[in-house]
Order: structure tokens, then sequence, then C-alpha cells
């Protein structure tokens, strides 16, 4: 079981975007929403700092986890791919609605 709530790290992040990859790689519909979405919860400037990735702040992913998890944000893998599903299905949706 992998954890990715604890993004100590810059491999925490990188957990949790190839989480995030897997979860919309066999949802196309997804694929329009999950890019949308994970390039606005990149930190600002990130392609001016290694990995050159637009990988979210720890700090904003911490408080996002903690806040959808409660205690220290862990959740065990399936239940947050589960979760970004869900979450991207709501994003889209409610994208359509505003279009």
């Amino acid at each position: 079981m992998i954890r990715i709530a604890h993004v100590n790290d810059q491999r925490g992040a990188l957990r949790l975007l190839y989480t995030a990859t897997r979860v919309v790689a066999v949802r196309p519909k997804l694929w329009s929403s999950g890019i949308s979405v994970w390039f606005r919860m990149a930190r600002s400037g990130w392609w001016l700092r290694a990995p050159f990735l637009p990988i979210p702040a720890k700090k904003f992913l911490h408080f996002r986890l903690v806040t959808m998890y409660g205690g220290d944000g862990e959740a065990n893998a399936d239940r947050q791919a589960y979760d970004i599903a869900a979450w991207l299905e709501w994003c889209r949706s409610w994208r359509a609605l505003r279009l």
C-alpha cells in the first residue's frame, strides 16, 4: 500500500502525481479536467525550480489532505484514487454547468 498523504519531500508530491495520472489515464473524459486542475494547483513559477514539474506546494497539499481526511491527512492509495476520480468528475460537471 502506498502512502501519499505525507508530502514532506518532492517524492510524496510525485507519488500523488503518479496516483492522479493513473486515475485519469483510464478515464479519457477526465483528461482535460485533470490537466486543468493540476496546473491550477501548481506553484507559481514551477518551471523555474527543479524538478521543473507543475507540482503543488507541500503546505498546500498537506492542507488539502488534512481537510479531506482529517488527522494527519493519511488515507490509503485506493481511497485517494477513488476520491481523485470523484473530485475530477465534479470539476468536469461544474465546469459544464458554467459554460
